[in-house]
């Protein structure tokens, strides 16, 4: 069987982002040598704006539809996403699509946030990589994209998880899940560090979470009267983080009978 990998992210546009897909694309390669690793991004607004800007970018569909030209026979798909939500749903309807009409074999691996299991090992990473200076009576807030989507849920399970290890951290999510002004009535230290609970660093986190504009959950912490300090580091950046990824992009391989040791 001619294989390959399609990682499917929300996509990148700034340096950072894109330097913390490579670092991912780096672990993907060393785990699986030898295997070719494609890229889609899964937000048409960031496709569209890196075609304006003549970068070359593929959809979901239009990736797996570029491998099963190439004559690639199956593709262990793993998406950078937190939760099962309406990407991953689409992802999943992506795959079936050209499955039926190019015969390409696709076994799709799991979000990050699948299973009880990957909830607790998340928990334990974010507590693992908190910021150095953060003093013990410091609080974290960390901001997840949610979903209008019952998947949601898996938010909140997290942020049990988290404050079960550490009671003044604090996960929470720009829709649906455990909201800012959930959290906001528990800080209760004058200081608050601020993280995004997302795969890379890109508009979501420097505008909505550590923006200047009043609606930024940075602005609306401050408004409380306390000093908060954002640190711009994505998920993907994170060893922890990238090996549960990893794992469950290994189950997707299993499932096409090819793993890291013999592909």
């Amino acid at each position: 069987m001619k294989r390959a990998i399609l990682l499917a992210a929300f996509g990148a546009s700034d340096i950072q982002g894109q330097n913390s897909l490579k670092n991912f694309d780096a672990l993907v390669r060393a785990r699986f040598p030898g295997i070719p690793v494609r890229w889609a991004y899964t937000s048409v607004v960031l496709r569209e704006r890196l075609a304006l800007a003549r970068r070359k970018s593929d959809s979901t569909i239009k990736a797996l539809r570029r491998l099963a030209f190439e004559r690639f026979e199956g593709v262990a798909v793993q998406p950078l996403q937190t939760i099962a939500g309406k990407e991953y749903t689409e992802l999943c309807a992506a795959a079936g699509e050209v499955a039926q009409s190019a015969g390409l074999v696709c076994r799709i691996g799991e979000p990050l946030l699948a299973a009880n299991d990957d909830v607790r090992e998340a928990a334990a990473v974010i507590v693992r990589h908190l910021p150095e200076t953060r003093r013990p009576a410091d609080d974290v807030v960390l901001m997840g994209h949610g979903a209008h989507h019952a998947m949601v849920a898996r938010y909140g399970d997290l942020a049990r998880a988290v404050c079960a290890l550490d009671s003044r951290v604090h996960v929470g999510a720009m829709n649906g899940g455990v909201t800012l002004e959930e959290i906001l009535p528990r800080l209760s230290a004058p200081r608050v560090w601020l993280m995004p609970l997302l795969s890379i660093v890109g508009r979501h986190a420097l505008r909505d979470m550590a923006g200047e504009g009043e609606t930024s959950w940075r602005s609306r912490i401050e408004a409380t009267g306390r000093a908060c300090i954002p640190v711009l580091k994505g998920m993907a950046e994170y060893t922890g983080f990238a090996e549960i990824w990893l794992r469950h992009l290994e189950g997707a391989a299993r499932a096409l009978d090819w793993t890291a040791d013999n592909a």
